[in-house]
């Protein structure tokens, strides 16, 4: 069956401005435009706007979308397979924040008290979903299965208080970090001290610190596009003038 913009539009839930503007930047092209210039859209093209609208309902960028899906070797049961996966993931989270936010509500209404450990699960839950989203293939890939497991089980088993200092420490590497670029060396005082506060962040979720993997997931923090844009959101250049400190921290500086 065939389909116009407006019919596609209704079909599938998105506006004609949205159709007519993936074609403009080439994300979805009509299977042929028509004697009166209107966009017919065929099984083929349907089958695409489907992967496309899983993909940003995963949060994964147009640029990204067109990458993936425009790929030679792009194979659509595949990706398929790979959605229900992050959707299982996504739905699994829900359903933990869900119950996180009953808990509550019961423990407020003079029910039974929630631990501690039970007001932060879900929020635990969250960031090791974004991570394992964002960066559990290329991670696994490179320290192995079982020593992610042991990390994220390390994380789920923080203490309230150890949760908070976590994040505390998260947020003190990246000021630290700011102040340190600023003085242009990342072997000075503030560039080493940038370094050894995220070395204490990592142990939270390591476990077992190596001057050589700490250097390694420097190295990464550059060449992996993902990692670069987390620390050079605020600053381009910080995830650079961060590797190098950490080399020169961890004695890797060639």
């Amino acid at each position: 069956m065939e389909y116009t913009v407006q019919e596609l539009s209704r079909l599938a839930g998105v506006s004609a401005r949205t159709l007519r503007y993936y074609h403009q930047i080439e994300l979805l092209l009509p299977a042929r435009i028509n004697s009166s210039g209107y966009r017919i859209y065929g099984p083929k093209e349907l089958d695409r706007l489907q992967q496309i609208l899983f993909y940003r309902e995963l949060g994964v960028s147009l640029d990204k979308i067109k990458e993936i899906v425009t790929a030679p070797a792009f194979d659509c049961a595949c990706a398929l397979r790979e959605h229900r996966v992050k959707l299982l993931a996504k739905r699994a989270q829900l359903d933990l924040l869900i119950a996180n936010v009953d808990k509550t509500i019961t423990s407020m209404e003079g029910g039974r008290q929630m631990t501690d450990q039970e007001k932060f699960e879900g929020f635990k839950e969250k960031v090791i979903a974004e991570n394992e989203e964002k960066y559990g293939k290329e991670i696994r890939a490179k320290y192995g299965k079982e020593s992610v497991e042991r990390s994220n089980r390390k994380f789920r088993e923080m203490t309230k208080e150890k949760y908070e200092e976590f994040k505390e420490l998260e947020d003190r590497v990246k000021s630290t970090l700011k102040k340190a670029f600023a003085t242009g060396d990342p072997g000075g005082e503030l560039g080493q001290k940038v370094a050894d506060l995220h070395r204490q962040w990592l142990s939270f979720t390591c476990n077992q610190y190596s001057k050589e993997a700490h250097a390694g997931l420097a190295r990464m923090y550059v060449d992996d596009p993902r990692f670069k844009a987390y620390y050079d959101h605020e600053q381009t250049g910080l995830a650079e003038f961060l590797r190098e400190a950490i080399l020169i921290y961890t004695g890797e500086k060639v």
